[in-house]
């Protein structure tokens, strides 16, 4: 395994583990990859080398951290622990109560990173660096991190943090370049990481999709990037990708893993939907490419032109539909945290049933 260059308390490896699949139900992985598959995942992941690994309070309202959790046990302080926090009412004293609340579910007394899942578009993140800060002052938090951040918006959370806010969490991937133009500049320059989500493409750059084999889940049904005229449009990128891998031994996932992972400030956040594909995305990171190989990957990817509805940049509207919907998973995180546990009717006794 190969890791981050950069001034952290613990080392950040470059092929994470990303784990909104646990737990949630859009991916159709069903309950026994809950109950078993995810647990297996990640102590194989421990075992390879890998420390990153990142959750979120809204995967699966919750169910992820604790999933996530369980399965590090005691070997949580061998990882790279980050999750997020949506920012619905990101007063200082929530943003406090809420990182409480995950290290709660994950079963730790510290997170190395907490980071903001997504910019408020209503709110400056002035209150929420305060809490952020206090966490960091009290011990709770090691690092500070955002997501889906704009250059000029990370700067400026920094700004109000008084120090280094770590990482910024976007999707980048062959065909999800846009942080190349600023982002991965300013981290290189100043020690800090962008943390790839998505390095895929949710899957489609690892070949297994055309047109007339089309994914069923619901969390890849709505992606624009499997729309059939997409998968046509994605063949040429696909083909070069499976031409590098063959001079590797390797599969073309690896080679667009390895390809985001090739600059020095990124690290990958690939999920798994088994062991076998955690260790294979966990290779990627032994995998170098020449330079030639890098600008063939380059030129194809930029040959790449989707349809104008998977390529269009997240409007203001967008931000603000994406923000309600995080409340509302917020909202079942906090319900699932709280709710009353029932009383099974085998479980009564004598007592009158209508008291249950």
């Amino acid at each position: 395994m190969r890791y981050l260059d950069v001034d952290t308390a613990k080392k950040i490896s470059k092929i994470g583990l990303g784990t909104w699949q646990f737990g949630s139900t859009e991916w159709g992985y069903g309950q026994q990859y809950t109950d078993q598959v995810a647990h297996a995942i990640v102590r194989r992941a421990l075992e390879l080398g890998v420390t990153l690994f990142d959750t979120a309070e809204i995967y699966g309202a919750g169910r992820s951290e604790r999933i996530l959790g369980k399965a590090l046990g005691e070997d949580a302080e061998a990882a790279f622990l980050a999750t997020k926090m949506f920012p619905v009412m990101p007063g200082s004293l929530i943003v406090r109560q809420r990182a409480v609340a995950s290290m709660k579910r994950l079963g730790v007394s510290g997170l190395d990173l907490y980071q903001v899942h997504w910019p408020n578009p209503m709110v400056r993140d002035g209150t929420i660096m305060r809490g952020m800060a206090a966490l960091q002052r009290a011990g709770l938090i090691g690092e500070v991190g955002v997501s889906n951040y704009s250059l000029p918006r990370w700067r400026a959370a920094e700004r109000a943090l008084g120090s280094r806010v770590l990482s910024n969490q976007v999707s980048y991937s062959l065909i999800a370049r846009s942080p190349e133009r600023n982002l991965l500049p300013f981290a290189e320059a100043h020690d800090r990481a962008v943390i790839a989500y998505s390095p895929l493409a949710q899957g489609l750059l690892s070949g297994s999709y055309d047109r007339n084999s089309r994914p069923t889940d619901s969390a890849r049904v709505a992606s624009p990037n499997f729309h059939p005229d997409n998968l046509d449009r994605a063949s040429d990128l696909i083909g070069t990708l499976r031409e590098v891998a063959d001079a590797h031994s390797a599969t073309p996932a690896q080679i667009a893993l390895a390809w985001v992972i090739h600059h020095p400030a990124v690290a990958a956040i690939p999920g798994a939907s088994s062991v076998a594909q955690l260790e294979s995305n966990v290779a990627a990171a032994e995998i170098q490419l020449s330079e030639d190989e890098y600008q063939a990957l380059h030129m194809a990817s930029s040959r790449f032109c989707p349809d104008v509805a998977a390529s269009a940049s997240p409007s203001a509207k967008f931000a603000l539909r994406h923000s309600v919907k995080g409340g509302w998973n917020v909202a079942k995180t906090t319900w699932h945290d709280y709710k009353p546990e029932r009383i099974p009717v085998r479980d009564v006794g004598n007592r009158d049933s209508s008291s249950v």
